[in-house]
């Protein structure tokens, strides 16, 4: 079966979404429930333009949805298997640098005899 270019290229556009660190961090954040764009803003410590551009990069991929209340806007994700996602890359992460610490100590084992 063929790949679907278009559904190829939406599935991309999230990649691309979660490609930065400031949108990793939001992500993560509301992974633990709804943020008004003050929380995500301090979060991250950008200005709020920054944030605002962040946040509809986010929305335009699908990842988040956005809830108007009075003069707040509050995010929470649309995506909630991303989290899943994070947290597999982030164990891959955390395994390999075990690896790499279990290799130097057999290393320095060597060494010592």
């Amino acid at each position: 079966m063929q790949p679907n270019p278009i559904d190829l290229a939406r599935r991309a556009k999230v990649f691309k979404a979660l490609g930065h660190p400031s949108r990793l961090l939001m992500v993560e954040a509301l992974g633990s429930g709804e943020k008004c764009v003050c929380e995500l803003r301090e979060l991250v410590g950008s200005d709020i333009s920054t944030i605002s551009k962040h946040l509809s990069v986010l929305k335009e991929a699908g990842i988040v949805h956005d809830d108007r209340r009075g003069t707040n806007i509050y995010y929470s994700l649309r995506m909630q298997c991303v989290t899943g996602f994070l947290s597999c890359v982030r164990r891959f992460f955390d395994q390999q640098l075990e690896e790499q610490f279990l290799y130097l100590e057999d290393l320095r084992k060597q060494a010592r005899s």
